[in-house]
């Protein structure tokens, strides 16, 4: 019967081919065009933009700058009658001097603003303070029933300070049956590690960093929690967070393991095993910070390609518009331009307003151009959309999301964050097969990628969803060579002020995967079924229930 039933299916699948293979190619060749990219993208970028961050200048010239594109294009304001979705949030700045003291059997330890720990505070006050706070060592912090997995079992950490390993267990043995083997799942995220421990009643939360697990060095940890940082204005002032929240480099934490008489290497080995448990570090952490508050309105741009005869369902092409704005206490270079993450992302929605609007075959479903703030603050601008979604999510057919446009030339493939989750995957194989290429999933599931861009906001509120990367098979100079280029990007460039755009980009595969996307969310828009998660996924379940609305 099972021999049957995969006959039956993949008849099904060749039959579908057959009939999407069949639709005609438009006549009018698509308006992507590889130098209005760059030239978009040299804009954004721009020191005049000042690096994009929400609150700032730069967010006024980049929302003004997206509102006169999309207006000029003809497309319609998103939100009712304006192209904005206003997002409360509250900027809060730690000043840079404070210092994180460990009381150790063997003496103090001072551990220095920047280079041996990063830490703040979300909760809405002028100063926080820890005081000889008791530190817990929880492994990897999860608390995840579906995998029999409970760091927390049996250790009360109610006014402690936990110390956290980052990414899981799988991700530490390598063991496809220990959670989901070396990809990494939502609970090796820093931000369930943070939410976790102020669910168990934490004080404070101390994540070690390592470059491999966290898939970036303590350059990033530094440049990316320093400054202004954002939340979502709430009603509590954010008062149930932890008092503090923090990173430690984990050649330092080592230190303090020693100090203690334990043995660094084999308790974080022993972490990714039930025979883990929690143990005290016979230390204690004490940290004061004193904030600047400010309150801040940035926005979502949100333009609409109307559809024909269904206009009331939606496909999202989706994109931040933000970065890490300017940094005064550096020397040189002090602004994060973002050319790469996320200025290119940024003019490719420009690029699919241009196909969609050039293309000969109109989409009978609506098409929503969301590029949206605060992704590098956690995510906040789509969040915000998530949680106070424009057009109702079950209507919402699907979210096609990009981060980081290719900027190195065509490849062979596409890289699709996610790959498996949801039917979505189909439409991908039989576009890209049009294309002559592949996709594949993410070479580097280790790095969580599907939990960190904004896509995520939508697909845990149910929404199928669908993260373009670019390919690691390069055409010219193949697939060692791209890794080589992604890694280098990683390490040297990524949330870096280096990030800037450079006349040398060959813009030619990042026009190939708008192309994709494209064709993607034009069939999208030309159907009347709304695609799924696949069965087993964690989102199924909400996509299911809002569909029966």
């Amino acid at each position: 019967m099972k021999k049957i039933l995969w006959a039956m299916f993949a008849v099904a699948i060749v039959v579908t081919i057959l009939v999407y293979d069949k639709v005609p190619p438009n006549k009018v060749p698509l308006n992507i065009d590889a130098a209005r990219l760059a030239g978009n993208i040299k804009i954004l970028a721009s020191d005049e933009f000042e690096g994009r961050a929400p609150g700032t200048m730069g967010d006024e010239k980049t929302i003004n700058f997206l509102k006169q594109k999309f207006k000029a294009l003809g497309l319609k304001p998103g939100n009712g009658d304006s192209y904005f979705q206003g997002v409360k949030m509250v900027e809060i700045t730690a000043a840079p001097g404070a210092v994180m003291e460990i009381e150790t059997a063997e003496g103090e330890m001072a551990l220095s603003y920047g280079p041996e720990f990063m830490g703040w505070t979300q909760r809405v006050t002028e100063s926080v303070a820890v005081q000889d706070s008791e530190m817990v060592f929880v492994g990897y912090g999860i608390v995840a029933p579906e995998y029999d997995w409970n760091d927390y079992a049996d250790v009360d950490v109610h006014g402690k300070t936990v110390v956290i390993m980052v990414n899981d267990p799988g991700y530490a043995t390598q063991n496809s049956a220990l959670f989901t083997g070396n990809a990494m799942t939502y609970y090796g995220r820093w931000t369930y590690k943070y939410e976790e421990a102020a669910r168990q009643g934490a004080q404070a939360v101390i994540i070690i960093h390592e470059t491999k697990p966290a898939a970036y060095p303590w350059a990033v940890v530094e440049g990316s929690w320093s400054g202004p940082q954002f939340s979502l204005e709430s009603d509590d002032g954010n008062m149930t967070r932890v008092v503090v929240e923090s990173w430690v480099p984990g050649d330092v934490m080592a230190k303090i393991f020693q100090a203690a008489g334990l043995d660094y290497q084999a308790l974080t080995t022993q972490a990714a095993t039930t025979a883990f448990k929690a143990i005290s570090l016979k230390a204690k952490m004490s940290v004061s910070l004193t904030n600047q508050i400010r309150r801040v309105v940035s926005n979502n741009v949100v333009a609409v390609l109307p559809g024909t005869d269904r206009a009331d369902e939606y496909i999202i092409h989706m994109s931040h518009w933000d970065h890490l704005g300017r940094d005064s206490s550096l020397e040189g270079d002090q602004i994060y331009n973002g050319a790469a993450d996320n200025a290119s992302g940024t003019a490719g929605l420009i690029e699919l307003a241009n196909a969609y609007l050039s293309g000969e075959e109109k989409p009978r479903r609506s098409i929503m151009f969301l590029a949206v703030t605060a992704e590098e603050q956690g995510l906040l601008g789509s969040e915000y959309y998530g949680k106070n979604p424009i057009v109702p999510l079950n209507k919402t057919v699907a979210a096609i999301n990009m981060d980081v446009l290719a900027y190195a030339g065509e490849t062979y493939d596409v890289t699709i964050v996610g790959y498996g989750n949801s039917e979505l995957d189909d439409y991908v194989d039989r576009a890209v097969r049009k294309q002559k290429r592949i996709a594949n999933p993410d070479p580097e599931p280790e790095k969580g990628g599907f939990y960190r861009s904004d896509h995520f906001s939508l697909s845990k509120e149910g929404v199928p969803a669908l993260y373009f990367e670019g390919g690691v098979n390069h055409v010219k100079n193949g697939r060692k060579w791209m890794m080589e280029q992604i890694a280098d990007y990683t390490n040297n460039r990524y949330h870096k002020p280096s990030d800037e755009y450079d006349d040398s980009w060959d813009m030619s595969g990042a026009v190939k995967d708008l192309e994709l996307m494209y064709r993607i969310g034009l069939r999208l828009s030309q159907e009347e079924s709304f695609p799924n998660w696949r069965a087993g996924n964690e989102f199924k379940a909400k996509r299911d229930a809002m569909m029966k609305k």
